[in-house]
């Protein structure tokens, strides 16, 4: 079960940090993913945080091009926690943010990008970013 939290109302160049808690399964063992919908729009990917596997580092990170240098995912396997730090926002950032778990103990490649892989989602959260 995951729920994401921490999205709101900002204007354009804020910053906002989402948060989303698992529970229930090994978190460790979980890729983390952010998504994003905005109305009318299809499910777009915004980034992941690879599982860590026990890793200090917490794991391999990667993007959307449109959130490079702004957004950093990041995580915390003690705390069952994933975040994504959103900086530098613009209105076309406005939408409703999902985290997603995807399984990866096994996985072979890199961490996935469509949302079709993901196995758990959380209710998601509304950011709105105004001009």
């Amino acid at each position: 079960q995951l729920q994401a939290s921490g999205g709101g109302l900002v204007q354009a160049g804020d910053s906002l940090r989402l948060s989303c808690a698992a529970s229930g399964r090994t978190f460790s063992n979980y890729d983390m993913g952010w998504f994003r919908q905005a109305p009318g729009k299809e499910r777009e990917f915004v980034a992941v945080i690879s599982r860590s596997g026990g890793s200090r580092s917490g794991g391999s990170t990667d993007y959307a091009d449109s959130v490079k240098g702004r957004f950093t995912v990041a995580r915390d396997d003690a705390k069952n926690t994933v975040w994504l730090h959103m900086m530098s926002l613009k209105p076309e950032d406005t939408a409703v943010y999902h985290c997603a778990a995807n399984f990866a103990r096994y996985r072979i490649g890199p961490p996935a990008k469509s949302p079709d892989f993901y196995d758990y989602w959380g209710q998601g959260t509304l950011v709105t970013v105004s001009s």
